[in-house]
């Protein structure tokens, strides 16, 4: 039986949320982005064009580690909502590895959707989580790569905050942010997208801080609380306060050690199959119905005789 991941998405939130151009790659997207480009030493498939679903927030410097693995591939940045293109520089497309060379690739095509059928890779970094509509997305990976292509992408899974989501509820607080689904609901949204043949796995990281201030910074620049149920207006100075004081009671170890806070990391990659050879599958045949009846009268006079 197939399970769809929990959608616990605001989709207006969600859209407000990726319209925003970040200032930077957030530290944890480029460390999920390093770990998951170590990964591609394991995939021997050819890369000839591969598409980055929204590298400003998945992560520049990902994007540049898979650019080095790839060096002869052309490369797109897909950017769907208005704006969210990293901003031009000279040397945009521009990995420092390549900009020394004699020979120079060609910047990334900024798109909103890449050619259909024309991607050997689709990079996905830390971004499954924040769609309000994972099928969708998924469909789009599904169309922009070409039979044999594969897709690799990171997000958070439900592990993910979880100090901080019994923080919440012991205070009585709507939740600090949308649940997470987990691999193996993931694995069933890339079959019923069809994919074929997907892998999943998933690492916990901790992450320290010194003060409350410094963890919810963090967490502003991760993302925002997309639930439908979170709180309703905005909150006071006095409620920041408290919140700021839960955590550090309740997040910080006995030893007086910094905050920790758990963050669940979820990998994948499929492969987009041939579709069915249409003369393997089982013949059908038509039959008229006068002609079905004309069988079936011949069929009674040759019993009786």
């Amino acid at each position: 039986m197939s399970h769809a991941p929990p959608i616990t998405i605001d989709p207006v939130a969600a859209r407000r949320w990726a319209a925003r151009v970040p200032a930077r790659s957030p530290w944890l997207h480029e460390e999920v982005a390093r770990r998951m480009a170590g990964r591609l030493e394991a995939i021997r498939l050819p890369v000839r064009r591969w598409a980055d679903w929204e590298p400003a927030r998945g992560g520049l410097a990902g994007h540049d580690l898979v650019a080095a693995h790839y060096p002869d591939a052309q490369a797109f940045w897909v950017c769907e909502q208005a704006g969210s293109a990293p901003p031009a520089t000279a040397n945009a497309g521009q990995p420092w590895w390549r900009r020394w060379g004699r020979a120079r690739a060609p910047a990334p095509a900024v798109v909103a959707a890449p050619p259909e059928g024309a991607m050997q890779l689709v990079w996905a970094n830390m971004l499954a989580h924040q769609s309000a509509d994972p099928a969708a997305l998924l469909a789009g990976w599904r169309r922009a790569l070409a039979v044999g292509g594969f897709v690799m992408f990171s997000c958070l899974g439900p592990d993910s905050l979880r100090e901080l989501r019994a923080l919440y509820a012991q205070e009585g607080w709507p939740p600090p942010a949308q649940e997470f689904a987990d691999m193996h609901d993931w694995g069933d949204q890339l079959l019923a997208a069809g994919f074929a043949d997907p892998v999943m796995d998933m690492e916990l990281l901790t992450l320290t801080y010194s003060t409350p201030a410094r963890l919810l910074a963090d967490l502003r620049e991760l993302g925002r609380n997309q639930h439908p149920g979170r709180h309703g207006a905005l909150r006071t100075p006095a409620w920041r306060a408290r919140l700021e004081q839960a955590l550090h009671d309740r997040l910080r170890p006995s030893d007086g050690g910094p905050l920790r806070l758990t963050f669940e990391i979820l990998y994948g990659h499929a492969l987009k199959a041939a579709p069915r050879d249409a003369a393997a599958a089982p013949a059908q045949t038509a039959v008229p119905l006068q002609e079905l009846r004309r069988q079936l009268r011949q069929r009674k006079l040759g019993s009786a005789s």
